[in-house]
């Protein structure tokens, strides 16, 4: 691996920084006190082709790869997590058509996706189960053409706002589960609720019903009972990408400690001038900096066309935590300061603890890898 990063991939990192800072910053703390769906920022992405950035531009991407998807999100999720988690959430369906879809599928269901035509999602959480998959109640039954499902979907991000979503369903008299591309202007498919969060506000996380809902063949995505594979598959990218939202968040941190440890002054002197603010400032940026390099090396080896289920799991256990514990210490140099909600600490505390939990709790992810190392 080349750890010199190239001139387009500066290039991007640089685009990805500037449209950041000036777009999506100043709106920030107002999509976490609001809650509302950032339409505006999601749409500017997708124009700016963020979320199509590892796919061929046959299918409407932009050939960039992985390495660049992952520089483009860490820029945006320094300014806000919750944005740069929408890039993250829409990876699922392309992941899951791009790897496992057929021609047909890529050119009519992917290529909208690359292109931030469409928003996508993933339906596979149900309120009795997590990443269990035999614990699954939503149900596909044959119909003609096509398929009916019923169930219920928990914590899908983007509900309200989505236009697909790959959805899993048990197969009804056989074994194993199906992975569908499900429109949402089906009718049937109906936002329940949408929830709030403790952090990674404004993503539109809800619980949806499906009721008869009708999807036809040509959207079911690989084989019948291939469902868990490409689930594993496509959900790899997306805990890669919950990985760099805690390293984004954790810098974000730093940043703010840093300059405000320069500016506080406490016995005649700044703060950052106190061996014990010291310490914590080296040990968040070299915790930081080792998580960093965890992700990119992820997404490095899935531009070669590797599996990253295991990686993924440790490079999102790892910058989860990372992220947890620098965006602690970062509370604790801000001292009362860091507990207001006037500025941005307190926002990636919260935003940090939900990198641990969704898309896998750490649990999870240690159960994979030590499953990984025993096998």
């Amino acid at each position: 691996m080349d750890f010199n990063l190239t001139e387009q991939e500066k290039m991007l990192q640089k685009l990805a920084g500037d449209f950041a800072e000036k777009e999506v910053t100043p709106k920030a703390a107002d999509i976490d006190r609001t809650g509302e769906f950032p339409s505006d920022l999601a749409k500017e992405m997708g124009k700016r082709g963020f979320r199509g950035l590892p796919y061929p531009t046959e299918y409407g991407g932009s050939g960039a790869g992985y390495v660049s998807f992952i520089l483009a999100l860490e820029q945006i999720c320094r300014a806000s997590v919750s944005v740069g988690a929408i890039m993250a959430v829409n990876t699922v369906p392309e992941e899951g058509i791009y790897r496992f879809g057929n021609e047909e599928q890529k050119k009519r269901l992917l290529t909208p996706l690359a292109q931030g035509k469409w928003l996508g999602g993933i339906g596979f959480t149900e309120p009795d189960t997590g990443s269990d998959p035999r614990l699954v109640k939503t149900t596909a039954r044959r119909s003609g053409k096509g398929f009916i499902i019923n169930g219920q979907k928990m914590f899908m991000s983007l509900a309200p706002v989505l236009n697909v979503v790959l959805l899993f369903a048990r197969r009804e008299g056989a074994e194993g589960l199906n992975a569908f591309i499900v429109e949402s202007k089906e009718k049937g498919f109906a936002v329940q609720e949408i929830l709030e969060t403790m952090g990674l506000r404004g993503l539109g996380t809800s619980i949806v019903n499906l009721d008869d809902v009708y999807v036809p063949e040509e959207n079911l995505i690989g084989k019948e009972g291939q469902g868990f594979d490409i689930l594993l598959d496509a959900i790899s990218v997306e805990r890669m990408s919950v990985a760099m939202q805690g390293v984004a968040a954790a810098q974000a941190a730093l940043d703010l400690s840093i300059d405000y440890a320069k500016q506080r002054q406490a016995q005649g002197k700044p703060i950052a001038r106190m061996q014990a603010i010291q310490q914590q400032l080296a040990e968040m940026a070299s915790r930081i900096e080792a998580a960093r390099w965890l992700v990119y090396r992820t997404a490095f080896i899935r531009d070669q066309g590797q599996s990253i289920q295991y990686e993924s799991s440790m490079a999102k256990l790892f910058a989860s935590q990372t992220a947890v514990d620098v965006t602690r210490m970062a509370m604790q140099i801000h001292g009362a300061y860091g507990t207001m909600k006037s500025l941005p600490v307190e926002r990636l505390y919260r935003d940090a603890k939900m990198t641990e939990i969704y898309v896998g709790i750490s649990e999870v992810h240690r159960s994979i890898i030590a499953g990984r190392l025993l096998r």
